[in-house]
């Protein structure tokens, strides 16, 4: 008899506790929107100019500041291109013609023409001097100013084509300079290394990857949700994402995040992602920006989303 009454308590024990464990599920699940994985935001940084590293002051883990200087290409033929262009720039400036200098002859002799004529007018005017006189200098003057004026324009011709070579050569000498520039390596953002492509002393080529670096500081939940949710959430409104805790921890952590996008369109769930409702064939991609104040976020990392009334 006694055997009997603790079968019924144990029962009776077991049935209370999986009551129990079914009504936390349903408050669990009842409170999850969707789930998905965290993102970054990762810059592929690749070299700009072709050469050897002579400084690479990269690896993998490494927090790096934006504009930080990591790495520096071997620059002496391109410092030396640009000595040569300057040398050559410098040696068309030289060539440029001197228009005061050269019509200098041409304009003292049109002065003395002009004088000419003046003393050969008061000739005529006292009869002294003879009219075919005074026309042969009016045609030596109008002659010797037209060479003048083409003079001008032939050396002024020559001037502007100087200036263009000229400027030509500067644009190439700016050109070398940028390259100079760019073969010094920053960081294009604040953030940590994931990935370290290449070494000091290495052959780094234009358009080929260096490293790629990663936001870390605000990392993004990409979560799924289905369509009869939408209405629950807006972007710019507050949410709760949880992820499971560390070893140890004996639970989960719970971050504070921003819905930052909605996507437009349904799309098919994908194999990785379950949501609330697993019949449900089509959901809609949501981003969440989360601060990683405390660094635990990881790219990958799996979390869940939130309803907003959940506490």
């Amino acid at each position: 008899m006694m055997m009997k009454k603790e079968i019924r308590y144990s029962c009776s024990l077991t049935l209370t506790l999986l009551l129990l464990l079914c009504v936390s599920c349903d408050r669990e699940n009842k409170s999850l929107l969707g789930t998905g994985s965290f993102e970054a935001t990762e810059v592929l940084v690749s070299g700009e100019v072709s050469g050897k590293l002579i400084r690479w002051d990269v690896a993998e883990g490494d927090r790096l500041q934006e504009g930080a200087e990591v790495g520096l290409v071997d620059t002496i033929q391109l410092a030396l291109k640009r000595e040569a262009l300057r040398h050559s720039g410098a040696g068309v400036a030289v060539s440029s013609p001197d228009v005061a200098t050269q019509i200098a002859p041409l304009e003292a002799k049109l002065s003395d023409l002009r004088s000419q004529r003046e003393r050969i007018k008061r000739l005529l005017d006292a009869d002294v001097a003879t009219k075919k006189q005074l026309d042969d200098l009016d045609a030596g003057i109008a002659q010797l100013e037209g060479q003048i004026e083409a003079t001008k324009a032939t050396l002024s011709n020559s001037r502007g084509q100087v200036s263009a070579q000229r400027s030509a050569i500067d644009v190439q000498v700016e050109q070398v300079s940028d390259m100079i520039r760019r073969s010094v390596i920053t960081a294009p953002i604040t953030g940590t290394v994931i990935a370290n492509y290449v070494h000091r002393g290495e052959l780094a080529a234009a358009g080929h990857p260096l490293f790629r670096i990663a936001n870390m500081d605000e990392m993004i939940l990409r979560a799924y949700i289905t369509g009869e949710d939408l209405g629950l959430i807006r972007v710019g409104e507050s949410v709760k994402v949880r992820v499971d805790g560390a070893a140890g921890e004996g639970g989960s952590r719970t971050y504070d995040g921003t819905i930052s996008w909605i996507s437009p369109k349904a799309e098919f769930t994908p194999k990785s992602v379950q949501t609330r409702d697993d019949r449900a064939g089509l959901v809609y991609a949501v981003k969440v920006r989360v601060p990683n104040e405390d660094g635990y976020l990881k790219i990958s990392m799996y979390g869940e989303l939130l309803r907003p009334t959940a506490e």
